[in-house]
């Protein structure tokens, strides 16, 4: 492991470790940019009350946390609380390291891809191709971002429970990427377990196990023959099996199913209006009552409707698309934080490739930096100093959002267009791909 990259694992720790020993970590722990009412380590602690006092967690509107992650905590906090910021820094480690093996299998995927379909390509795109050495840099750039990156810090350090989902998604990505069917659906199913939003995942999943299964480039796959389809309702089957594993133990522990009304119930209807970086709270806030329901389904359907179209439009690249369905679950899920985008943010390198087509980086930088400075102080200025109202608060909750839907939608487009670039070359063309006459003014 190179030099640089242990430095980064080094300073990543180090802050984790000083801001969890200062009052910082008490304050971050209330901010509702980093701990929504489903990921709070206030409920947490309030459920391992109950549970220890014979009480149901899930009897009252408290707590919303999964069994097993409130059983597992637990146990942490029996063996001694001093283990709890050791827990949360090593699950960022190995959520890190998880997420820099996946990389590298992500960009040797593509790099085979394109040694098979480079005959395709003009010949003038040196620039767009990946190289070897990508696969060796990109990876150690991942690792850094997501260690160094201040939303990752934040919620390890504000002890949002957000860190297990990023352990699982990431684990997704890693057995995904090689292939291996019974670990990828296994790690799915904790995924949406653990946050609902991540079963659309299933979908590029099953695309690109079938594409690794048949060891062929993706442009040659047929989706609709016999042996595709065996296969996707074989994963299917391992998925919704693993899944219901998952519920079967839950059942055990607790003898009773009340968890799924107080965990996805609550995903679901969103009944807990507590602000946060979402689009929910204040538009069901204002919603009249006999409304309500219409715009749930709206707003619920809204967070999976994007899977068809992608799916259909990047057949060739699951990888990518399981990639823009963590931005779209980050943008637009119920109860979302500045932890959400910790994962889709650190893989951003994997597709170095495309960024010469980007357009709007300087913008959702700013954007990002401004929602995430003023968004706190104009909380304080709603909530405590009382000189400021919830249109404040939500304006920059619109820009950070924005922001996410700019960089998505930026990065969609720089991978659309690199990829018909690759075939008809970097020079200005037209509508049937032929080269253009530029008349220079």
């Amino acid at each position: 492991m190179a030099a640089p990259m242990l430095f980064t694992i080094f300073l990543g720790v180090i802050v984790r470790f000083f801001l969890f020993n200062s009052s910082i970590s008490t304050w971050l722990k209330d901010r509702v940019e980093i701990s929504t009412p489903l990921t709070s380590w206030k409920s947490v602690i309030e459920g391992i009350t109950l549970l220890q006092n014979g009480v149901s967690p899930y009897s009252g509107d408290v707590f919303h946390e999964t069994p097993l992650v409130l059983y597992f905590f637990h146990q942490v906090l029996s063996a001694a609380s001093w283990l709890v910021p050791v827990v949360f820094v090593s699950l960022d480690l190995v959520t890190a390291w998880i997420l820099y093996k996946s990389a590298g299998n992500c960009l040797k995927y593509l790099l085979v891809n394109q040694s098979k379909e480079s005959k395709k390509y003009a010949k003038d795109v040196d620039k767009l191709l990946i190289k070897r050495s990508d696969v060796f840099d990109l990876p150690r750039l991942v690792v850094s971002i997501y260690l160094l990156n201040p939303y990752t810090i934040v919620t390890c350090v504000g002890q949002s429970t957000l860190v297990v989902t990023h352990l699982a998604v990431a684990a997704v990505f890693f057995f995904t990427s090689n292939g291996y069917r019974v670990a990828a659906t296994l790690a799915l199913a904790a995924a949406t377990y653990q946050s609902l939003y991540p079963a659309m995942m299933i979908v590029p999943c099953c695309m690109h196990l079938f594409i690794v299964k048949e060891g062929i480039a993706a442009s040659n796959i047929s989706y609709y023959s016999s042996s595709a389809l065996r296969s996707h309702a074989t994963i299917a089957a391992m998925f919704v099996g693993w899944l219901g594993c998952l519920h079967g133990i839950s059942f055990l522990m607790l003898d009773s199913w009340d968890y799924l009304i107080s965990t996805y119930g609550c995903i679901l209807t969103v009944p807990n209006l507590t602000p946060n970086m979402g689009l929910f709270w204040y538009f069901f806030t204002e919603m009249f009552e006999h409304f309500r329901h219409f715009f749930l389904w709206v707003y619920q359907i809204n967070v999976f409707i994007y899977t068809a179209p992608l799916v259909i439009k990047l057949w060739k690249h699951p990888l990518f698309v399981m990639y823009i369905q963590c931005a779209i679950i980050a943008i637009f899920k119920s109860y979302p934080a500045y932890g959400d985008t910790s994962v889709y943010l650190a893989l951003l390198p994997v597709w170095y490739h495309s960024f010469s087509y980007l357009r709007n980086s300087l913008v959702v930088g700013v954007m990002f930096i401004l929602s995430s400075i003023l968004a706190p102080i104009l909380w304080q200025l709603w909530i405590y100093s009382g000189s400021a109202n919830a249109n404040f608060f939500f304006a920059f909750t619109l820009v950070y959002n924005t922001a996410q839907i700019f960089l998505l939608t930026d990065v969609l487009f720089a991978f659309l267009k690199r990829e018909f670039a690759l075939v008809h070359g970097m020079k200005p063309v037209d509508n049937n791909g032929k080269l253009k006459e530029v008349a220079l003014k």
